[in-house]
Protein backbone atom coordinates (compact mmCIF):
# COMPACT_ATOMS: atom_id res chain seq x y z
CA UNK A 1 0.00 0.00 0.00
CA UNK A 2 1.03 3.29 -0.86
CA UNK A 3 1.06 6.42 1.79
CA UNK A 4 0.21 9.43 0.49
CA UNK A 5 2.52 12.61 2.71
CA UNK A 6 2.77 16.06 1.89
CA UNK A 7 5.58 18.09 2.99
CA UNK A 8 4.79 20.16 5.90
CA UNK A 9 6.03 24.19 6.05
CA UNK A 10 8.76 23.36 8.11
CA UNK A 11 10.48 20.99 5.48
CA UNK A 12 10.45 24.06 3.10
CA UNK A 13 14.06 25.37 2.35
CA UNK A 14 15.33 29.01 3.17
CA UNK A 15 16.15 29.52 -0.28
CA UNK A 16 12.74 28.94 -2.54
CA UNK A 17 12.62 26.35 -5.14
CA UNK A 18 11.14 26.23 -8.22
CA UNK A 19 8.12 23.82 -7.05
CA UNK A 20 7.20 21.28 -4.09
CA UNK A 21 5.43 18.24 -5.23
CA UNK A 22 3.41 15.79 -3.30
CA UNK A 23 5.59 13.00 -1.81
CA UNK A 24 4.96 9.69 -2.32
CA UNK A 25 6.63 6.21 -0.46
CA UNK A 26 8.86 5.01 -3.30
CA UNK A 27 11.67 2.58 -3.22
CA UNK A 28 15.49 3.65 -3.42
CA UNK A 29 18.15 1.80 -6.27
CA UNK A 30 19.38 0.10 -3.28
CA UNK A 31 20.34 -3.39 -2.79
CA UNK A 32 22.26 -5.77 0.08
CA UNK A 33 25.57 -6.01 -0.36
CA UNK A 34 28.89 -8.13 1.07
CA UNK A 35 31.46 -6.15 3.21
CA UNK A 36 34.44 -7.21 1.93
CA UNK A 37 34.95 -10.45 1.01
CA UNK A 38 31.92 -13.11 1.15
CA UNK A 39 33.15 -16.30 3.21
CA UNK A 40 36.06 -14.36 4.71
CA UNK A 41 37.09 -16.82 7.46
CA UNK A 42 39.22 -19.41 6.54
CA UNK A 43 36.80 -22.37 8.35
CA UNK A 44 33.25 -23.01 9.33
CA UNK A 45 32.24 -20.50 11.39
CA UNK A 46 29.03 -21.14 13.70
CA UNK A 47 27.47 -18.81 16.15
CA UNK A 48 28.45 -15.67 14.99
CA UNK A 49 27.83 -12.42 16.80
CA UNK A 50 27.78 -8.67 14.96
CA UNK A 51 29.04 -5.72 16.98
CA UNK A 52 30.18 -2.33 15.78
CA UNK A 53 32.99 -0.52 17.63
CA UNK A 54 33.39 3.02 18.34
CA UNK A 55 34.61 4.03 14.92
CA UNK A 56 31.71 2.27 13.47
CA UNK A 57 33.38 -0.47 11.98
CA UNK A 58 31.48 -4.03 11.81
CA UNK A 59 32.91 -6.98 14.26
CA UNK A 60 32.32 -10.36 14.30
CA UNK A 61 32.74 -13.21 16.98
CA UNK A 62 32.61 -16.35 16.26
CA UNK A 63 32.82 -20.01 16.84
CA UNK A 64 35.79 -21.29 14.84
CA UNK A 65 36.01 -24.59 13.57
CA UNK A 66 39.69 -23.68 12.05
CA UNK A 67 40.87 -23.58 15.46
CA UNK A 68 39.52 -26.20 17.87
CA UNK A 69 35.96 -24.67 17.66
CA UNK A 70 37.51 -21.68 20.26
CA UNK A 71 36.62 -17.89 19.97
CA UNK A 72 37.45 -15.68 16.94
CA UNK A 73 37.04 -12.10 16.86
CA UNK A 74 37.39 -10.41 13.40
CA UNK A 75 36.90 -6.80 11.90
CA UNK A 76 36.67 -4.98 8.74
CA UNK A 77 39.22 -2.47 8.69
CA UNK A 78 37.41 -0.86 5.44
CA UNK A 79 39.13 -2.92 2.78
CA UNK A 80 39.52 -6.75 4.87
CA UNK A 81 38.33 -8.93 7.71
CA UNK A 82 41.73 -8.85 9.87
CA UNK A 83 41.78 -10.42 13.12
CA UNK A 84 41.79 -8.86 16.72
CA UNK A 85 44.62 -10.29 18.62
CA UNK A 86 45.00 -14.27 17.98
CA UNK A 87 42.74 -16.44 16.18
CA UNK A 88 41.49 -18.78 18.67
CA UNK A 89 42.59 -17.27 21.73
CA UNK A 90 39.70 -19.38 24.19
CA UNK A 91 41.43 -22.25 26.23
CA UNK A 92 38.91 -24.45 24.88
CA UNK A 93 36.08 -25.20 22.54
CA UNK A 94 33.25 -22.62 23.07
CA UNK A 95 29.77 -22.15 21.50
CA UNK A 96 26.94 -19.64 22.27
CA UNK A 97 29.30 -16.64 21.07
CA UNK A 98 28.18 -13.00 21.94
CA UNK A 99 30.48 -10.02 21.19
CA UNK A 100 29.54 -6.48 22.56
CA UNK A 101 32.01 -3.31 23.15
CA UNK A 102 32.31 -1.31 26.44
CA UNK A 103 31.76 2.47 26.58
CA UNK A 104 34.94 2.39 26.30
CA UNK A 105 35.71 0.78 23.03
CA UNK A 106 37.29 -2.24 24.16
CA UNK A 107 35.40 -5.81 23.38
CA UNK A 108 34.13 -8.24 25.58
CA UNK A 109 32.88 -11.50 24.40
CA UNK A 110 30.76 -13.85 26.34
CA UNK A 111 30.54 -17.55 25.79
CA UNK A 112 29.64 -21.23 26.78
CA UNK A 113 33.07 -22.61 28.02
CA UNK A 114 33.05 -26.61 26.90
CA UNK A 115 36.62 -26.49 28.89
CA UNK A 116 34.81 -25.41 31.90
CA UNK A 117 32.20 -27.42 32.56
CA UNK A 118 30.06 -25.88 29.90
CA UNK A 119 29.84 -22.28 31.80
CA UNK A 120 29.84 -19.29 31.42
CA UNK A 121 33.08 -17.42 30.72
CA UNK A 122 33.91 -13.79 29.19
CA UNK A 123 36.71 -12.10 27.80
CA UNK A 124 38.03 -8.98 26.54
CA UNK A 125 40.68 -7.59 24.22
CA UNK A 126 42.89 -4.82 26.30
CA UNK A 127 44.75 -4.10 22.81
CA UNK A 128 47.37 -6.79 23.06
CA UNK A 129 45.85 -9.63 24.26
CA UNK A 130 42.03 -11.47 25.24
CA UNK A 131 42.19 -11.70 28.59
CA UNK A 132 39.51 -13.47 31.56
CA UNK A 133 37.03 -10.57 33.11
CA UNK A 134 36.69 -11.61 36.66
CA UNK A 135 36.78 -15.63 36.75
CA UNK A 136 36.50 -17.94 34.08
CA UNK A 137 33.66 -20.36 34.14
CA UNK A 138 31.94 -18.14 36.66
CA UNK A 139 27.97 -19.20 36.19
CA UNK A 140 27.03 -21.61 38.66
CA UNK A 141 24.70 -23.43 36.38
CA UNK A 142 25.86 -24.60 32.84
CA UNK A 143 25.03 -21.58 30.59
CA UNK A 144 23.23 -21.97 27.31
CA UNK A 145 22.17 -19.10 25.05
CA UNK A 146 24.66 -16.98 26.85
CA UNK A 147 23.70 -12.63 25.69
CA UNK A 148 26.31 -10.02 26.57
CA UNK A 149 24.61 -6.60 26.68
CA UNK A 150 26.29 -3.16 28.61
CA UNK A 151 23.94 -1.34 30.89
CA UNK A 152 23.35 2.28 30.46
CA UNK A 153 26.09 2.78 32.94
CA UNK A 154 28.71 0.66 31.64
CA UNK A 155 28.35 -2.52 32.87
CA UNK A 156 28.37 -6.17 31.18
CA UNK A 157 25.82 -8.25 31.92
CA UNK A 158 25.31 -12.07 30.93
CA UNK A 159 21.45 -13.58 30.34
CA UNK A 160 21.69 -17.45 30.14
CA UNK A 161 20.24 -20.28 30.15
CA UNK A 162 20.18 -23.12 32.79
CA UNK A 163 20.87 -26.75 31.91
CA UNK A 164 21.22 -30.11 34.33
CA UNK A 165 20.48 -28.72 37.85
CA UNK A 166 18.43 -25.40 37.71
CA UNK A 167 17.18 -25.56 34.16
CA UNK A 168 15.99 -22.13 34.41
CA UNK A 169 17.26 -18.51 33.18
CA UNK A 170 19.80 -16.37 34.61
CA UNK A 171 21.52 -13.22 34.63
CA UNK A 172 25.21 -11.75 36.11
CA UNK A 173 26.66 -8.62 36.25
CA UNK A 174 30.37 -7.78 36.34
CA UNK A 175 30.91 -5.19 39.29
CA UNK A 176 34.33 -4.62 38.49
CA UNK A 177 35.76 -7.10 40.91
CA UNK A 178 33.55 -10.29 40.54
CA UNK A 179 30.46 -11.38 38.67
CA UNK A 180 27.28 -11.36 40.39
CA UNK A 181 23.64 -12.62 40.20
CA UNK A 182 20.97 -9.90 39.74
CA UNK A 183 18.34 -11.14 41.68
CA UNK A 184 17.90 -14.97 41.98
CA UNK A 185 20.37 -17.53 40.90
CA UNK A 186 17.39 -19.10 38.43
CA UNK A 187 14.56 -16.84 38.45
CA UNK A 188 12.62 -18.41 35.74
CA UNK A 189 9.63 -20.75 36.34
CA UNK A 190 10.68 -23.44 33.83
CA UNK A 191 13.63 -23.76 31.99
CA UNK A 192 14.26 -21.23 29.43
CA UNK A 193 15.83 -21.39 26.02
CA UNK A 194 16.32 -19.20 23.06
CA UNK A 195 17.06 -16.54 25.17
CA UNK A 196 17.25 -12.54 23.99
CA UNK A 197 18.37 -9.59 26.34
CA UNK A 198 18.45 -6.01 26.32
CA UNK A 199 17.74 -3.17 28.11
CA UNK A 200 15.16 -0.48 27.98
CA UNK A 201 15.70 3.21 27.37
CA UNK A 202 15.31 3.67 31.14
CA UNK A 203 18.08 1.02 32.35
CA UNK A 204 15.65 -2.06 33.72
CA UNK A 205 16.93 -5.33 31.84
CA UNK A 206 14.52 -7.59 30.29
CA UNK A 207 14.83 -11.32 29.03
CA UNK A 208 12.88 -12.91 26.28
CA UNK A 209 12.81 -16.71 26.06
CA UNK A 210 10.90 -19.73 25.26
CA UNK A 211 9.50 -20.56 28.72
CA UNK A 212 9.31 -24.56 29.59
CA UNK A 213 6.92 -23.88 32.42
CA UNK A 214 3.93 -22.56 29.75
CA UNK A 215 4.42 -25.24 27.61
CA UNK A 216 7.33 -23.94 25.78
CA UNK A 217 5.31 -19.93 25.16
CA UNK A 218 6.65 -16.96 24.58
CA UNK A 219 7.63 -14.87 28.20
CA UNK A 220 9.47 -11.95 29.06
CA UNK A 221 10.42 -10.75 31.93
CA UNK A 222 12.32 -7.64 33.45
CA UNK A 223 14.09 -6.65 36.94
CA UNK A 224 12.59 -3.57 38.89
CA UNK A 225 15.44 -3.36 40.88
CA UNK A 226 14.20 -6.42 43.79
CA UNK A 227 12.88 -8.89 41.41
CA UNK A 228 12.07 -10.52 38.17
CA UNK A 229 8.95 -9.83 37.23
CA UNK A 230 6.67 -11.10 34.95
CA UNK A 231 5.97 -8.29 31.70
CA UNK A 232 2.30 -8.73 31.03
CA UNK A 233 1.44 -12.46 31.19
CA UNK A 234 3.74 -14.94 31.04
CA UNK A 235 3.25 -17.89 28.33
CA UNK A 236 1.54 -15.14 26.20
CA UNK A 237 2.04 -16.45 22.61
CA UNK A 238 -0.45 -18.51 20.97
CA UNK A 239 1.64 -21.82 21.43
CA UNK A 240 5.17 -23.35 20.75
CA UNK A 241 7.85 -20.56 19.96
CA UNK A 242 11.58 -20.83 18.62
CA UNK A 243 14.10 -18.46 18.31
CA UNK A 244 13.04 -15.26 20.85
CA UNK A 245 14.23 -11.67 19.07
CA UNK A 246 13.89 -8.66 21.96
CA UNK A 247 14.31 -5.54 21.12
CA UNK A 248 12.82 -1.86 22.08
CA UNK A 249 11.40 0.67 20.02
CA UNK A 250 12.45 4.02 20.57
CA UNK A 251 9.91 5.19 22.41
CA UNK A 252 10.38 2.45 24.93
CA UNK A 253 7.88 -0.88 23.78
CA UNK A 254 9.52 -4.14 24.19
CA UNK A 255 8.64 -6.38 20.78
CA UNK A 256 9.72 -9.93 20.59
CA UNK A 257 9.58 -11.82 17.07
CA UNK A 258 9.51 -15.78 17.31
CA UNK A 259 9.01 -18.61 14.94
CA UNK A 260 5.36 -19.23 15.67
CA UNK A 261 4.57 -22.89 16.08
CA UNK A 262 0.79 -21.50 15.82
CA UNK A 263 0.73 -20.41 12.15
CA UNK A 264 3.12 -23.15 10.74
CA UNK A 265 6.45 -22.04 11.79
CA UNK A 266 6.01 -18.74 10.35
CA UNK A 267 7.36 -15.42 12.12
CA UNK A 268 5.06 -13.11 14.62
CA UNK A 269 6.40 -10.18 16.05
CA UNK A 270 3.98 -8.82 19.49
CA UNK A 271 5.12 -5.87 20.94
CA UNK A 272 3.41 -4.92 24.86
CA UNK A 273 1.28 -2.49 24.96
CA UNK A 274 1.20 -1.68 28.13
CA UNK A 275 -1.44 -3.85 29.30
CA UNK A 276 -0.99 -6.68 26.96
CA UNK A 277 1.00 -8.55 24.15
CA UNK A 278 -0.42 -7.45 20.62
CA UNK A 279 0.31 -8.78 16.80
CA UNK A 280 2.60 -5.98 15.01
CA UNK A 281 0.89 -6.49 12.14
CA UNK A 282 -0.63 -10.21 11.17
CA UNK A 283 0.66 -12.86 12.97
CA UNK A 284 2.33 -14.79 10.70
CA UNK A 285 3.84 -11.74 8.98
CA UNK A 286 6.42 -14.49 6.97
CA UNK A 287 5.44 -15.00 3.15
CA UNK A 288 5.92 -18.37 4.91
CA UNK A 289 7.72 -21.20 7.14
CA UNK A 290 11.22 -19.54 8.63
CA UNK A 291 13.75 -20.53 10.51
CA UNK A 292 15.53 -18.13 12.88
CA UNK A 293 14.18 -14.47 13.60
CA UNK A 294 16.37 -11.04 14.59
CA UNK A 295 14.31 -8.44 15.29
CA UNK A 296 16.47 -4.74 14.98
CA UNK A 297 14.75 -1.19 14.73
CA UNK A 298 15.90 1.46 12.39
CA UNK A 299 17.18 4.96 13.68
CA UNK A 300 13.55 6.46 12.27
CA UNK A 301 11.52 3.89 14.80
CA UNK A 302 10.56 0.86 12.44
CA UNK A 303 10.93 -2.45 13.60
CA UNK A 304 12.92 -4.86 10.97
CA UNK A 305 13.02 -8.61 10.90
CA UNK A 306 15.19 -11.21 9.62
CA UNK A 307 14.74 -14.79 8.71
CA UNK A 308 16.25 -17.76 6.92
CA UNK A 309 13.45 -18.10 4.45
CA UNK A 310 11.96 -21.33 3.50
CA UNK A 311 10.50 -20.21 0.54
CA UNK A 312 13.64 -18.91 -0.78
CA UNK A 313 15.73 -21.79 -0.73
CA UNK A 314 16.83 -21.03 2.82
CA UNK A 315 18.53 -17.59 2.28
CA UNK A 316 17.89 -14.74 3.73
CA UNK A 317 14.91 -12.17 3.95
CA UNK A 318 14.38 -8.91 5.54
CA UNK A 319 11.45 -7.41 6.70
CA UNK A 320 10.24 -4.11 8.17
CA UNK A 321 7.20 -2.55 8.90
CA UNK A 322 6.08 0.18 7.17
CA UNK A 323 2.81 1.49 9.93
CA UNK A 324 0.44 -0.45 8.19
CA UNK A 325 2.11 -3.75 7.04
CA UNK A 326 5.08 -5.62 6.83
CA UNK A 327 7.21 -5.18 3.50
CA UNK A 328 10.24 -6.41 1.61
CA UNK A 329 13.41 -4.44 2.24
CA UNK A 330 15.39 -5.17 -0.96
CA UNK A 331 14.68 -8.59 -2.49
CA UNK A 332 13.37 -11.68 -1.07
CA UNK A 333 16.23 -14.19 -0.11
CA UNK A 334 18.64 -11.58 -1.07
CA UNK A 335 22.01 -14.03 -0.13
CA UNK A 336 23.72 -16.05 -2.72
CA UNK A 337 23.43 -19.21 -0.87
CA UNK A 338 21.44 -20.33 2.86
CA UNK A 339 21.58 -18.23 5.93
CA UNK A 340 22.24 -19.90 9.06
CA UNK A 341 22.92 -18.27 12.53
CA UNK A 342 21.77 -14.72 11.43
CA UNK A 343 21.89 -11.71 12.85
CA UNK A 344 20.74 -8.32 12.14
CA UNK A 345 22.00 -5.02 13.68
CA UNK A 346 21.60 -1.37 12.62
CA UNK A 347 25.19 0.44 12.65
CA UNK A 348 26.04 4.20 14.35
CA UNK A 349 25.39 5.96 11.61
CA UNK A 350 22.01 3.53 10.92
CA UNK A 351 22.82 1.40 7.82
CA UNK A 352 21.25 -2.26 8.42
CA UNK A 353 23.90 -5.00 8.52
CA UNK A 354 23.32 -8.90 8.38
CA UNK A 355 25.53 -11.18 9.15
CA UNK A 356 25.11 -15.17 8.70
CA UNK A 357 27.34 -18.12 8.12
CA UNK A 358 25.93 -19.68 4.57
CA UNK A 359 26.00 -23.13 3.43
CA UNK A 360 28.32 -23.89 0.72
CA UNK A 361 29.58 -27.32 -0.24
CA UNK A 362 28.44 -28.60 3.24
CA UNK A 363 30.91 -25.92 4.54
CA UNK A 364 29.30 -22.88 7.12
CA UNK A 365 31.46 -19.71 6.47
CA UNK A 366 30.55 -16.47 7.57
CA UNK A 367 29.80 -13.28 5.86
CA UNK A 368 28.68 -9.82 6.88
CA UNK A 369 26.46 -7.68 4.44
CA UNK A 370 24.61 -4.15 4.56
CA UNK A 371 21.62 -2.52 2.74
CA UNK A 372 22.82 1.04 1.34
CA UNK A 373 21.45 2.56 -1.57
CA UNK A 374 24.87 3.99 -2.72
CA UNK A 375 26.84 0.65 -1.31
CA UNK A 376 29.07 3.17 1.06
CA UNK A 377 28.16 4.36 4.38
CA UNK A 378 28.17 8.12 5.37
CA UNK A 379 31.71 8.72 6.18
CA UNK A 380 32.87 6.35 3.48
CA UNK A 381 34.05 7.87 0.12
CA UNK A 382 30.79 8.79 -2.23
CA UNK A 383 31.06 9.78 -5.81
CA UNK A 384 27.96 11.73 -5.63
CA UNK A 385 28.59 14.29 -7.95
CA UNK A 386 27.75 17.17 -6.15
CA UNK A 387 28.72 18.18 -2.41
CA UNK A 388 26.91 18.62 0.71
CA UNK A 389 27.95 21.04 3.82
CA UNK A 390 28.58 20.62 6.48
CA UNK A 391 27.98 17.00 7.16
CA UNK A 392 26.81 16.44 9.53
CA UNK A 393 24.40 19.73 9.82
CA UNK A 394 22.50 21.60 12.33
CA UNK A 395 20.09 23.75 10.37
CA UNK A 396 20.95 24.77 6.70
CA UNK A 397 22.79 22.52 4.48
CA UNK A 398 24.05 23.69 1.17
CA UNK A 399 24.26 21.78 -1.88
CA UNK A 400 26.62 22.38 -4.21
CA UNK A 401 25.42 20.73 -7.87
CA UNK A 402 28.12 22.39 -10.33
CA UNK A 403 29.73 19.33 -11.12
CA UNK A 404 26.34 17.98 -12.14
CA UNK A 405 25.81 18.46 -15.79
CA UNK A 406 22.71 19.18 -17.37
CA UNK A 407 19.82 22.13 -17.37
CA UNK A 408 16.91 20.00 -15.38
CA UNK A 409 17.69 18.83 -12.05
CA UNK A 410 15.89 17.32 -9.72
CA UNK A 411 16.24 17.18 -5.98
CA UNK A 412 15.02 14.01 -3.94
CA UNK A 413 15.61 13.78 0.03
CA UNK A 414 15.04 10.18 1.52
CA UNK A 415 14.94 8.68 5.26
CA UNK A 416 16.40 5.72 5.87
CA UNK A 417 13.69 3.49 6.00
CA UNK A 418 12.92 4.75 1.45
CA UNK A 419 10.34 7.12 2.20
CA UNK A 420 10.33 10.39 0.34
CA UNK A 421 10.31 13.85 2.41
CA UNK A 422 11.47 16.29 -0.54
CA UNK A 423 11.36 16.61 -4.12
CA UNK A 424 11.84 19.84 -5.92
CA UNK A 425 13.85 21.76 -8.98
CA UNK A 426 16.07 24.31 -8.46
CA UNK A 427 16.76 27.18 -10.24
CA UNK A 428 20.10 27.48 -8.66
CA UNK A 429 23.46 25.45 -8.63
CA UNK A 430 24.03 25.95 -5.24
CA UNK A 431 20.98 26.36 -2.74
CA UNK A 432 20.40 25.83 1.06
CA UNK A 433 17.74 23.46 2.82
CA UNK A 434 16.43 23.93 6.04
CA UNK A 435 16.65 21.00 7.84
CA UNK A 436 16.98 22.05 11.48
CA UNK A 437 13.13 20.96 12.04
CA UNK A 438 14.10 17.22 10.53
CA UNK A 439 14.13 14.40 13.10
CA UNK A 440 18.01 13.39 13.75
CA UNK A 441 19.38 10.63 11.74
CA UNK A 442 20.83 9.62 8.35
CA UNK A 443 18.97 11.25 4.81
CA UNK A 444 19.90 9.90 1.80
CA UNK A 445 19.88 13.00 -1.34
CA UNK A 446 19.27 12.08 -4.66
CA UNK A 447 19.84 14.60 -8.17
CA UNK A 448 18.42 13.23 -10.83
CA UNK A 449 19.31 14.53 -14.75
CA UNK A 450 18.06 13.35 -18.11
CA UNK A 451 21.11 11.03 -18.33
CA UNK A 452 22.12 10.33 -15.07
CA UNK A 453 21.39 9.60 -11.24
CA UNK A 454 23.81 10.91 -8.35
CA UNK A 455 23.25 9.97 -4.63
CA UNK A 456 25.05 11.22 -1.52
CA UNK A 457 24.23 11.47 2.18
CA UNK A 458 24.17 13.61 5.14
CA UNK A 459 23.58 13.03 8.81
CA UNK A 460 21.17 15.31 10.55
CA UNK A 461 22.41 16.18 14.37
Amino acid sequence: MKTIVYILSFLIPVVVFAQQNRIESAPLESKWVNIGNASFNPGNAYSPSLAFNLSGQPCLGFRDRANGSKVTVMRFDGSDWVTIGSAGFSEGPTDFISLAFSPSGEPYVAFQDSACSIKASVMKFDGTNWVYVGSRGFSDIHANYTKLVFSPTGEPYVAFGGHCGYNNTAVMRFDGTSWVYVGAVAFSAGSGWYISFAFDPSGQPYVAYQDAGTSWKATVMKFDGSNWVNVGSPGFSTAEVFYTSLAFSPSGEPYVAYVDAAISYEATVMKFDGTNWVSVGVPGCSPGQVNGTSLAFSPSGEPHLAFDDYIQNHKATVLKFDGTGWVVVGSPGFTSYSAAFSELKFSPSGIPHFAFTGEILNTYKATVMKYDDVNVGLNEPQESGFLLNPNPVADNLTIDLNRIDGSNKNIEVYNLTGKKILETQPTEERIILDVENYPAGIYIVKVRTESSIHSGKFCKN
